[in-house]
């Protein structure tokens, strides 16, 4: 009860303290108010894109491989661009060889007009691919169903369309049984996808998925950019089944042993390891700045209580003299220190957060606000409060009442 009652008395008196020193307040806090506005404002953001990414990379599938003809963010691509094709010979030789994969599925894309009745949508990516591609590529049927193995067997002119090209086309109509016009060809609409979103700024819901042979047929199929997705059974034997789909490509494709690869095998782990070293390089910067304005915050804060410390000699003076220990006069000013920190945390905090939301009402970035950021924002705050407010509460609390008291 006693210390609730000295830790109530130190918060009034210092913040009159406060009161009384507006400016000079003021400019104490500005140091923590950047700093926390930067740990907050930039963990928000940071935060809001880890959702976004790790959302939209789920659609690659941690456990499914790419081969394709260029490896993912190839530094040189003048390098590549020469390689053999990949065709659907290479697809058919890993379905039948690969023993570690449970799904294989060509994939091959063109753009295309499509049309239902008077509704028209412009330049729609149509991909060619097989049944197996529900299992690499995540495509879950809303409505209806996926392209079956009949479909891709028989050339059928049936399509699968995405969340948003179906809302488009049909609005309120159910699409199941519809025929549309695909690039001038007719196609009957068999199933709708779940909606995916976008990933990495490319909207997945306005795709329509055709049998393979459907597209080879209409649209031709060579010397276009074929994936091959590969759903590995177990993604523990990732790198098993990539040395596997090596042998198997190098051998169907004729690649002598002197050669290197003339394809690639890309997972989503490259995406990852891209993504997480450039948000490195954000929470070093954020920490950066906010450690030195933390720091020179702080700086700030003990030099305005040493000053405090000298002005009110005597009025510390007077409180010893008539029975205030040297404890309660260490708490006064911790408290001080701590009043101060608190109100330039809490300005930040909520700066930085109205700047995450900020951004993130633009459409520029996501943010997102995580429990943890709370947290943080408490510990920098205390520690910095307490750290430097340590020693001019020690030196106040060091007084001499009678030198105190005989102060000019």
């Amino acid at each position: 009860m006693k210390l609730s009652l000295t830790i109530w008395e130190g918060l009034k008196i210092a913040l009159d303290a406060l009161k009384q020193h507006r400016l000079r307040a003021i400019l104490a806090t500005l140091g923590i108010v950047i700093g926390i506005t930067m740990v907050v404002g930039i963990a928000s953001i940071i935060d809001g894109l880890n959702k976004a990414f790790y959302s939209s990379i789920s659609a690659l599938g941690s456990d499914t491989l790419y081969i394709q003809k260029i490896p993912w963010f190839a530094e040189d691509y003048w390098t590549y661009r020469n390689r053999k094709d990949l065709t659907l010979k290479e697809a058919q030789a890993v379905r039948e060889y690969a023993t570690l994969a449970s799904a294989v599925s060509p994939m091959v894309g063109t753009s295309r007009d499509v049309k239902f009745g008077n509704q028209k949508l412009n330049d729609i990516i149509v991909v060619g691919t097989n049944h197996e591609f529900r299992e690499t590529g995540n495509a879950i049927p809303e409505l209806g169903r996926f392209l079956s193995e009949a479909d891709v067997h028989r050339n059928r002119h049936v399509c699968v369309l995405g969340y948003e090209a179906s809302q488009k086309l049909f609005e309120r109509i159910n699409p199941l049984g519809r025929t549309i016009k695909v690039g001038g060809h007719p196609f009957q609409v068999v199933g709708v996808l779940e909606e995916k979103g976008k990933f990495l700024g490319i909207d997945m819901d306005t795709r329509i998925y055709v049998p393979v042979g459907a597209f080879n047929k209409l649209f031709g199929i060579r010397k276009r950019y074929m994936t091959i997705g590969v759903k590995v059974v177990d993604q523990e034997h990732l790198e098993d089944a990539k040395d596997e789909l090596r042998g198997i490509l190098r051998r169907v494709r004729k690649v002598p042993p002197d050669k290197e690869d003339d394809f690639a095998i890309n997972q989503q782990d490259v995406f990852s390891r891209l993504y997480n070293s450039l948000t490195g390089g954000l929470w070093a910067a954020a920490i950066g700045i906010a450690a030195m304005s933390l720091l020179v915050g702080g700086i700030g804060i003990m030099n305005i209580l040493l000053v405090s410390v000298t002005e009110r000699t005597r009025e510390i003076g007077i409180r010893k003299a008539i029975g205030a220990r040297r404890r309660d006069i260490l708490w006064q000013f911790l408290i001080e220190s701590l009043a101060i920190t608190a109100v330039g945390g809490a300005i930040g905090f909520f700066i930085g957060l109205g700047l995450g939301r900020l951004v993130s009402a633009v459409k520029f970035l996501p943010s997102s606000l995580a429990v943890w950021m709370v947290y943080i924002g408490i510990g920098f705050v205390t520690a910095v409060g307490l750290l430097f407010g340590i020693y001019p509460a020690s030196k106040a609390a060091r007084l001499n009442p009678i030198d105190a008291l005989s102060y000019e």
